[in-house]
Order: structure tokens, then C-alpha cells, then sequence
């Protein structure tokens, strides 16, 4: 998965917004103000930060040691970071759809429910 396609696939969600808190290369997605995926784009190799059920994270660390790592920089327990290449496209799919699954649980349910997410 090229960058682009990283950076569509994160904007394809109902309300996610891309933003630039931190600096101006590390894209920051979010929806209704609540953080999903975080990235630089520009960076070799491409990684993305997603967030992940606690025991899925460590599930997935052990499959994929060299690919899917700890967070950096975020709560180790519910965030991984994921080297986008080394897996394939549709891996990683899922992996950004289930974080932002998981932040719009935590979503009050009105708000999940202007999302179409019940």
C-alpha cells in the first residue's frame, strides 16, 4: 500500500478528518475529534499507528514480530504500529477499519449514530 492510498483509505470513514497537531508531517486522523491512525506519510518505510483490543495487539505482534511493533510514543496496550508494506493491502484494511471501529464505540451513541455505526 503506497502512501496515498494509506492517506484515502483513512479519509474514506464517515467524518475522519486528517490534521497535523504535532507537525507538519505526521498526519493525525480522527473522527469527532477522537485519534484512529497516525502516520508520516513521507516516511521510509511507511508506518502507521492504529489503535487495537489489547488482546488482539499482542496477537498480532507475535505473528508479525518485524511488522507489527508496541505503539511509539502511544499506550503499548491498545496501540500498535504497523510497517504498511510488509503485509498485504488488505491486512492493513482491516487493521484501519478496527481501530476506527474501536474509537467510534467509545463514541457517545448519539454521535454513533450520526455516523451510521450503531
Amino acid at each position: 500500500m503506497r502512501p496515498a492510498a494509506l492517506r484515502a483509505l483513512c479519509l474514506s470513514f464517515n467524518a475522519a478528518v486528517e490534521e497535523f497537531p504535532f507537525n507538519p508531517e505526521t498526519s493525525v486522523f480522527k473522527v469527532n475529534g477522537k485519534v484512529f491512525a497516525l502516520t508520516d506519510l513521507g516516511a521510509e518505510p511507511l508506518t502507521v499507528s492504529l489503535k487495537c483490543e489489547p488482546e488482539e495487539a499482542v496477537r498480532l505482534r507475535e505473528a508479525h514480530p518485524d511488522v507489527v511493533v508496541p505503539g511509539w510514543h502511544l499506550n503499548k496496550r491498545h496501540w500498535n504500529t504497523v510497517t504498511v508494506g510488509e503485509l498485504p493491502a488488505a491486512r492493513v484494511r482491516e487493521m484501519v477499519e478496527d481501530s476506527y471501529d474501536l474509537v467510534v464505540a467509545k463514541l457517545p451513541r448519539a454521535e454513533r449514530l450520526r455516523l451510521d455505526r450503531p
